[in-house]
């Protein structure tokens, strides 16, 4: 994977072919089509690794003795920090990112699907701890996650709060994420 992730960044998905994928992993041709069928499903497989990666740092966040409140915001930043070091970190995968984005979306379903139920985790301990006014978990946890995932493409960017650090936007951020939590937070 880390061998197709390095051709794919450094040649695009387009100029990498399968015997480029063999040759540089040190396998056989007939031995990465024992795996793939098609670069595509190699291409798809380097999505679900990098994907992974993203899915192993929420957890260790979601996983913090932290207040649901600061959990919140520190999933938000990992996500989008972590996406855009993925992105950058993989030169012209970036393009092939923006270009085969709804091969991404495919291969991003069960990603998403995850992230969401993790928020809900969040937003329902939040809720039980008195911490947050939440009607609607589900749809809360929803909302969060298509907000930040449409953020993605202006915080690779560099487009999203012009200047500003993390340092500095986290107080700005935090302000509007726990006035839709219902409730004032900022202690």
């Amino acid at each position: 994977m880390d061998v197709a992730r390095q051709l794919f960044a450094k040649k695009g998905m387009e100029n990498t072919t399968m015997n480029d994928i063999a040759v540089a992993s040190g396998k056989g041709r007939r031995t990465l089509y024992t795996y793939f069928k098609s670069k595509e499903e190699v291409y798809t497989a380097v999505i679900e690794s990098e994907l992974e990666r993203l899915s192993d740092k929420l957890d260790e966040v979601a996983a913090k003795r932290i207040r649901p409140q600061d959990k919140i915001i520190e999933l938000i930043y990992t996500h989008l920090n972590m996406i855009k070091e993925t992105v950058v970190r993989n030169g012209n995968l970036r393009a092939e990112f923006f270009r085969n984005i709804w091969m991404v979306e495919k291969v991003r379903k069960n990603f998403d699907e995850d992230e969401i139920e993790l928020f809900r985790k969040v937003y329902t301990e939040g809720k039980e701890d008195g911490e947050f006014d939440i009607d609607n978990v589900d749809l809360v946890a929803d909302i969060t996650h298509y907000c930040i995932k449409g953020l993605e493409v202006p915080y690779i960017y560099g487009r999203l709060g012009h200047g500003m650090t993390e340092e500095t936007s986290k107080p700005l951020v935090a302000k509007v994420v726990y006035g839709a939590l219902g409730k004032n937070m900022l202690r």
